[in-house]
């Protein structure tokens, strides 16, 4: 009776699997000791793939239903196991069950960053990370390419070499689409898309599908980044940096002036702060004041530089016959006959060519002049 019962035993009458973990991909059935009864029930839910395997060749696949094993849909099995019509004896073979749901929430990132040429920042390093989702497209196929001789199947075996290729799929996607970095974060959808589009095939040749890629941060370098905000700042300030930096060394005066505790390093902070914010404001001092000069006109010619009044010391202009200042009335200079060159009053001879001058006359009609007369009072010739 006992040995009747360990026989019993061995019969399978149900066959069934849940997955209590979620991520599990392949799961093989415990059929050590069993043997499956002609006739037993097979239940394939949804979202799984029932594959029957002979001796390590794969026979009958069987789509999510309830079944009751016959040779009628076990034709690859009753071929290989040479079984006659109606055959109803127990026999063995291995149940493979796939999950072919939809893995989500899968999570990738660069481990080491990626290199991209940047049109406006050059050679640069970025990083990435998201998340992905993947489902089992064609079972068998799966089952040959990675499953092997396991008992279990699950996404953390297979996590890493999916990863290695959605981040080579990621990097070409970028050099291709020739974003600038800046530009990276307003097209994450459609570099998801293009990645998505060149990696499935990939998956496809190990019997999965890329269901969707999400982009969640791409980020330059820490030193780059501060780089950017520093330039976003100037660009905010525009012209008004000069007022901004007559603020910034004000209040660095006021921290130096605050800071009792440093003794002389403060004092030499708040002086090279003192130095800063006086060199500031004479260059903004310079900038306000050359701009009315440039934009006031052309300059007035400068004075011709004249003689000096011999009472009060003003400069006048050269022709001036009266002192602007004072009043007092100026020598008239008169010209030399001879060679032209202008001679004081009184004079005898000529301070340049040496003529004796005595009383001048016109140099064409010989009339008497006055000292310092311009014109000939008798024929109107200029002197």
């Amino acid at each position: 009776m006992g040995l009747f019962d360990a026989f019993k035993k061995q019969l399978l009458k149900v066959i069934e699997w849940t997955d209590p973990t979620g991520n599990t991909l392949v799961h093989k059935f415990d059929m050590q000791d069993r043997e499956i009864m002609m006739g037993s029930s097979l239940t394939v839910r949804e979202s799984q793939v029932a594959i029957f395997v002979n001796k390590g060749q794969i026979a009958d696949i069987f789509q999510p239903g309830n079944y009751k094993l016959t040779t009628d849909n076990m034709p690859i099995l009753t071929k290989l196991m040479s079984w006659k019509y109606g055959f109803d004896s127990p026999f063995k073979a291995e149940v493979y069950y796939v999950n072919t749901k939809q893995f989500t929430d899968q999570k990738w990132g660069t481990m080491n960053p990626i290199m991209m040429r940047d049109a406006e920042f050059g050679m640069v390093r970025i990083r990435g990370y998201g998340k992905y989702s993947f489902k089992v497209d064609d079972p068998a196929v799966f089952l040959k390419e990675l499953f092997g001789t396991n008992s279990t199947f699950e996404t953390e075996d297979i996590q890493n070499y999916l990863k290695s290729i959605l981040i080579e799929g990621i990097s070409d996607t970028i050099a291709e689409q020739k974003l600038s970095a800046l530009d990276l974060a307003a097209n994450y959808r459609e570099i998801s898309q293009k990645v998505k589009e060149q990696i499935d095939p990939e998956f496809k040749k190990i019997g999965l599908t890329l269901a969707n890629v999400v982009m969640e941060n791409i980020s330059l370098p820490p030193e780059v980044e501060k780089m950017m905000d520093t330039r976003t700042s100037m660009g905010v300030m525009g012209d008004k940096m000069g007022t901004f930096m007559q603020y910034q060394a004000a209040h660095a005066m006021r921290d130096a002036a605050q800071n009792q505790g440093n003794g002389m390093a403060g004092a030499g902070m708040g002086l090279g702060a003192g130095v800063t914010i006086g060199q500031i404001y004479a260059d903004t001092m310079k900038s306000a004041t050359a701009a009315p000069a440039a934009s006031s006109g052309p300059a007035a010619p400068a004075a011709v530089p004249g003689a000096v009044c011999p009472k009060c010391g003003a400069s006048v202009n050269a022709n001036a016959k009266f002192c602007p200042a004072c009043g007092e009335k100026l020598a008239v200079k008169a010209s030399c006959p001879k060679c032209g060159a202008e001679v004081p009053a009184g004079s005898k001879f000529c301070p340049e060519c040496g003529e004796k001058l005595g009383d001048l006359k016109c140099r064409k009609c010989g009339h008497e002049l006055k000292p310092g007369a311009k014109f000939c009072p008798e024929c109107g010739e200029k002197q």
